[in-house]
């Protein structure tokens, strides 16, 4: 028994068993020309596609009117940073701020009002050691006439030009401050130096008479400035001073400290005005 032509072989001996190994390569022969067809078939496809993108591009790279696209006008140029304006800064360097020393350290610069109110103001003083009552105050250009034993001659050999006064107290202690003014610091430094005696005690307003007659007080001599300052603290009731009356030493250097804080305020004020005002 026989198939027709291209049909499936048989085994030897023509025993009607199937040629399986003939059957297998068949298959395969099949299944490779199904694979080629498929791959052609995409190929065709994709060629079908890469034509049809393509014709897409090359019209729309054309106007309607058949300008091509380099004929459209260009975007406007911007502008480079290096066109803009970049910050500017001043080579100059600024002047220094004035010091408060050369304000007081001279009359030419010295020109703030200047008296007992400007130097002692108010009517109490609150202090290190308590609070102050401010009794007299007063000014004189005669220098020498407020002072006692040779710290006049020492004024006015050193060209003093007034001395202003005030007088505090505080629990039966009295101190009286004595300011001497001068047109420059070297003159206020050598009066210091040269400095013996000392203030004489203003009275008067209820304080009583003070460090007068006699009586022993305390002392202090400073200067700064064209200032030279000086103290003179007592008892009110004429009682002598010893080492051991601390209230009287602190006193006096309570109203000496206040008083070098003045003029130390005195030329900051100043130097801060003139800072403020503008260049010339």
């Amino acid at each position: 028994m026989s198939f027709g032509q291209g049909g499936p072989g048989w085994g030897p001996g023509d025993q009607q068993t199937p040629d399986w190994a003939a059957l297998a390569d068949a298959s395969a022969a099949r299944n490779r020309r199904k694979k080629w067809i498929f791959i052609g078939a995409g190929a065709v496809a994709t060629a079908a596609v890469v034509a049809v993108v393509a014709a897409v591009i090359v019209n729309a790279g054309s106007s309607d009117d058949g300008k091509s696209t380099s004929a459209l006008p260009s975007p406007p140029a911007l502008p480079s940073d290096s066109a803009q304006p970049g910050p500017s800064f001043s080579h100059v360097a600024p002047p220094p701020p004035p010091n408060p020393y050369d304000f007081v350290a001279s009359a030419k610069k010295d020109t703030a009002p200047l008296g007992a109110d400007t130097l002692f103001p108010g009517q109490s003083l609150a202090l290190g050691s308590g609070a102050y009552a401010k009794g007299p105050t007063g000014k004189v250009t005669d220098c020498a006439s407020v002072t006692q034993g040779s710290l006049g001659a020492t004024l006015a050999n050193n060209g003093c030009r007034q001395v202003i006064r005030a007088t505090f107290t505080k629990d039966g202690v009295a101190v009286t401050v004595g300011v001497a003014v001068f047109d420059t610091d070297v003159q206020a430094t050598k009066a210091k130096e040269q400095a013996s005696g000392g203030i004489a005690s203003l009275s008067g307003s209820g304080v009583n008479t003070f460090c007068r007659g006699g009586s022993v007080c305390r002392n202090t001599t400073n200067s700064y400035g064209r200032y030279a300052y000086f103290t003179i603290s007592g008892f009110t009731n004429g009682k002598n001073v010893t080492q051991g009356d601390t209230a009287v030493f602190a006193a006096g250097n309570d109203l000496a400290k206040f008083t070098f804080d003045q003029i130390v305020a005195r030329g900051r004020n100043q130097a801060s005005a003139a800072a403020a005002r503008p260049a010339a």
